[in-house]
């Protein structure tokens, strides 16, 4: 299952996101992966929630890639239970256009393999296009 945070810049999408993860440990007993640009979270996160930066991966500039090192985390640990993307827009060259692609292949990744996805989008839901009201929206 795939499921979004939509909204502008400063409207409270990480801490939203933070707040999330965090609770997610005492709902779940499997794994939680946060994925965010740089490490400035990692404080903010409980210490069993493994963070990953994307800035410690630079040569990952498309979708293709970052849905193969989607996949690289998954085959990791095989009891990743939810895996949290902050800001998707400013990774890997990720544009508005390319959206309804990605979430789809991280719809098909979380049926065949488990995890769920939380994914927050710095733009508003009209930008995004219709496709977008199949995903929960969390906020």
């Amino acid at each position: 299952m795939v499921k979004l945070l939509i909204g502008r810049k400063g409207s409270g999408k990480t801490k939203q996101m933070i707040d999330l993860a965090n609770q997610s440990l005492e709902q779940r007993d499997g794994s939680i992966v946060f994925i965010n640009k740089d490490n400035r979270l990692m404080l903010d996160l409980k210490y069993r929630i493994r963070v990953v930066c994307m800035e410690d991966y630079p040569h990952i500039t498309n979708i293709d890639e970052y849905i193969g090192f989607v996949y690289g985390v998954i085959s990791s640990d095989h009891d990743i239970q939810v895996i949290f993307i902050d800001s998707i827009l400013k990774h890997a060259d990720v544009q508005i256009e390319h959206l309804e692609e990605f979430l789809g292949r991280l719809s098909k990744i979380s049926e065949m393999y488990g995890p769920d996805f939380v994914v927050s989008l710095s733009a508003e839901q009209a930008e995004i296009g219709e496709y977008i009201k199949q995903y929960e929206i969390l906020n």
